[in-house]
Order: C-alpha cells, then sequence, then structure tokens
C-alpha cells in the first residue's frame, strides 16, 4: 500500500510541471510579440549612461557665422524686398529681410571677409547708417562683374534702393547722401588708330 501513495504522488506532481511548461510558452510568445513589455525587457541590461561631455561655449565669430547663415536661408524663403544695384559693371542683386539684426552676407560671406578694407566696408554700411536701420535688418547680396570697389558701389546702390521700398520716407535722406543716383561712370573703350581711348600716336615730322 505505502508503494501506491507514491505512484498518486509522482501523478499529481505531473500535472504540475505541464503547468509551468505552457506558463513558460506563454511568457516566450509575449516577448516575441511585445518586446517592450516588462517581461521581455527582465533579463535585458539597461544601457550604460553615456559621460556627459563638458560642451566648450561658442565662441562670439561661431554666433555670428551662424546667424549669418540663417540670415541667408530666410532670404531664400521669399520673405524679403528685392532691389538692384549697378556701378561700372557691376551688378548686386540685393535682398533686404524684415526684423533682422544687422547682419550682411555678400556671396554666402559676410561682408566684412569679402570687402577687406575699412574704406568699403564703410561705404556699403552708410545707407543703413544714415536711416538708423543698421541693427533693424538682415541683407544678402549677391554681386558679379567689375572690381572689388565696384561691387562695393553697386551693392550699396542696391541697398539705398531696397529700403526707399521699404519705407518711402527715407527717400529724402538717401537722396542727398548721393546713394541713389545710378553713377554712369566708366572707362571709355578704346578706339582703332589710337593708343587708348583719346590718346593719339606721337606726331613726327619726318
Amino acid at each position: 500500500m505505502p508503494e501506491e501513495k507514491n505512484t498518486t504522488a509522482t501523478k499529481d506532481e505531473a500535472p504540475e510541471e505541464q503547468i509551468d511548461t505552457t506558463a513558460t510558452k506563454a511568457e516566450k510568445e509575449e516577448k516575441a510579440e511585445n518586446p517592450t513589455s516588462p517581461k521581455a525587457t527582465e533579463g535585458k541590461k539597461a544601457p550604460a549612461k553615456k559621460k556627459e561631455e563638458t560642451e566648450e561655449e561658442e565662441t562670439p565669430t561661431l554666433v555670428v557665422e551662424a546667424e549669418q547663415a540663417t540670415a541667408a536661408k530666410a532670404a531664400k524663403g521669399g520673405s524679403f524686398i528685392p532691389a538692384v544695384g549697378r556701378r561700372k559693371t557691376s551688378i548686386a542683386r540685393v535682398r533686404l529681410i524684415k526684423n533682422g539684426k544687422g547682419l550682411i552676407t555678400v556671396n554666402g560671406k559676410p561682408f566684412d571677409e569679402y570687402f577687406s578694407t575699412f574704406d568699403l566696408r564703410s561705404q556699403i554700411e552708410a545707407p543703413l547708417k544714415a536711416i538708423g536701420q543698421a541693427e533693424a535688418v538682415d541683407i544678402s547680396v549677391i554681386v558679379t562683374g567689375g572690381g572689388i570697389r565696384g561691387q562695393a558701389e553697386a551693392v550699396r546702390h542696391g541697398i539705398a534702393r531696397a529700403l526707399i521700398q521699404l519705407n518711402p520716407t527715407f527717400r529724402k535722406t538717401l537722396k542727398k547722401l548721393g546713394h541713389l543716383s545710378r553713377d554712369p561712370r566708366k572707362k571709355e573703350r578704346k578706339k582703332p588708330g589710337l593708343k587708348g581711348a583719346r590718346r593719339a600716336p606721337q606726331w613726327s615730322k619726318r
């Protein structure tokens, strides 16, 4: 009789083992279906946290370059006032952006890099400073042709024309300073038979 008791005990224990196996199968299925479930993530180790690197403060020049890049992008978007300035053989296509910070870009570069001398920079800023808009608008320019001085004067001419479109009351001040007049002076062409535009060869008696 004691042997029969043992057999009955083993029979009773067998279903418990089957339940355990079915339970593990169900858990595996849940993990496969929902990998983000808490059961699925129990065995996985949490990713190690990266050490926080000390970020260096941006230098003022980098900040200015970033602002100039954003100003150039804003000019491409369509929210600008277009104008064209000319001097000699130079043509400047100017885009004036409202509510700016006084940034001026010429051919994708800061204007103080493109125009290396103080004289040329002051010519470009002259119309903006005359009416107090030096820090109120951004300007993006594409200039072609001519020399560096002709390009600077073409940019000044284009900026003055754009400012009139922004506010017609600026016309009186800019016209008085001569920023609106298109300077027609340029090098005269050479003529055939002459050494230059008008210089004739030296006359010899014999």
